[in-house]
């Protein structure tokens, strides 16, 4: 019988330590840390603090509610943030209340973070990462992550995407509309507040060193971001939005043009969604001006991992970029957070468990997490920070399978060795990392 390296280690796991892992469960706790996490997917050394703003953005197009044919209304349209700050407190832990996939169960996640602390003020200000969930998502699904990087040195921005919770769903095409709109707004927003005395973020952030994190949509709206425009395809597609309102993101068009925002300085996108159904073309990609780390599982379904993430790394572009590969695993690579015991059950709104919205049927949720927290932290130290030791970490064998673990006795590594940095021995498995120079 062929033995699975990653089952085996999870079951090795919950032998040794079964009622923990069965609590952790139970609490729906999204701040877990591995024995086998790669090096820098442990937690920082300060505390983390969280709050939630209600913005505004006036004026916007109402696409939900456009019709063939007609001007489009507009609204003011509303978003909601949950922003994870560096704190000056000497409490660790709090809770969120969020909602499952189906919109309507609510659940209790805890983690490290404490409500409404004071923010520690910096010598330097912390970089800005803002969050963009998938379709449909919200600003939770990637706490995990969002935590873990406030604790080094970052303030963390996620959104709730208006027609694209759990909660609001609404019609696909106001997400392909809004989501590079919406990244952008956070943008100029926190910058705004960071230079308002009345806004906890003064003095905080320095949002000219702002990296973004994507994850399906919201990785679609990165590459947007980073300076991607769609294809003409794209625009007058029968899935796209109403009146051809995508064209204000036509590759070459002054609308796209001025979206683009130079102080997005690094781009990470896990599973982006888009290419497999031709919205980008060659030209498009080649607008792209920011660095892309990009994450996704080998058999994604969803993006399509060949005809789409693939398309996306291999074309020409003027920037480096990355590709970090789970082997056999689907579209909830990386970024969604466990499962909350709640989802486990069959939802009669759904007619099946929500748990498949969050899980993957051969990794383990939490050994994601901690490797998209090796590697997000190794990224955004290496192009918002200017940690160039982070470069090691990034400097891999392509094929984990084909890395050499070789160590002398008493510690250190022989000339032959070549495993991937940060990891420990066995526990790269499974993983591949390529890398493109700029064309």
């Amino acid at each position: 019988m062929k033995f699975n390296l990653l089952a085996g280690a999870c079951i090795v796991a919950m032998m040794g330590s079964g009622p923990a892992i069965a609590e952790n469960r139970a609490e729906n706790r999204i701040d877990q840390i591995r024995p086998d996490a790669p090096e820098l997917a442990a937690y920082g050394t300060a505390p983390v603090g969280v709050r939630t703003l209600n913005l505004t953005n006036p004026n916007q197009i109402n696409v939900a509610k456009a019709e063939a044919g007609k001007e489009p209304p507009r609204y003011d349209r509303p978003l909601t943030l949950e922003v994870w700050y560096p704190a000056k407190t000497d409490q660790m832990g709090g809770e969120y209340r969020t909602l499952l996939r189906d919109g309507k169960t609510e659940v209790t996640l805890k983690g490290r973070a404490v409500r409404d602390v004071e923010p520690l003020k910096p010598e330097r200000k912390y970089p800005l990462i803002i969050i963009s969930h998938g379709y449909p998502g919200n600003r939770m699904l990637l706490s995990p992550l969002a935590e873990n990087l406030a604790s080094k040195g970052y303030v963390v921005a996620s959104i709730d995407h208006t027609d694209s919770t759990y909660a609001d769903r609404g019609p696909f095409g106001s997400t392909l509309v809004n989501r590079p709109l919406d990244q952008k707004f956070v943008l100029d927003e926190i910058s705004r507040q960071e230079t308002s005395s009345n806004s906890f973020l003064s003095g905080l952030v320095d949002t000219s060193t702002t990296g973004l994190i994507g994850y399906s949509m919201g990785a679609y709206g990165a590459v947007i971001t980073a300076g991607a425009g769609v294809s003409d395809s794209a625009v007058t597609a029968n899935w796209s939005a109403p009146n051809s309102l995508l064209a204000i993101h036509k590759a070459g068009s002054e609308t796209h043009r001025q979206l683009f925002d130079q102080r997005f300085k690094a781009i990470l996108a896990i599973a982006p969604w888009g290419m497999q159904r031709g919205m980008w073309d060659a030209a498009g990609l080649a607008e792209i001006k920011v660095p892309l780390f990009i994450m996704a599982g080998s058999v994604d379904d969803v993006s399509d991992y060949q005809k789409g993430i693939r398309k996306i790394f291999e074309a020409k572009m003027p920037v480096d970029r990355y590709l970090l590969t789970f082997d056999n695993a689907n579209h909830n690579a990386a970024a969604p957070m466990p499962a909350p015991a709640e989802s486990w059950k069959v939802s009669e709104t759904l007619g099946y468990a929500p748990f498949d919205h969050y899980a993957d049927p051969v990794w383990d949720t939490v050994r994601m997490n901690n490797i998209a927290q090796h590697f997000a932290s190794v990224w955004f130290d290496l192009k918002l920070k200017g940690d160039q030791d982070k470069a090691r970490y990034l400097d891999l064998v392509e094929d984990a399978e084909k890395g050499v673990w070789s160590a002398q006795q008493g510690g250190g590594f022989k000339p032959d060795h070549t495993y991937w940095a940060g990891f420990k021995n066995r526990t790269a498995k499974g993983l591949k990392l390529e890398h493109r120079k700029p064309d």
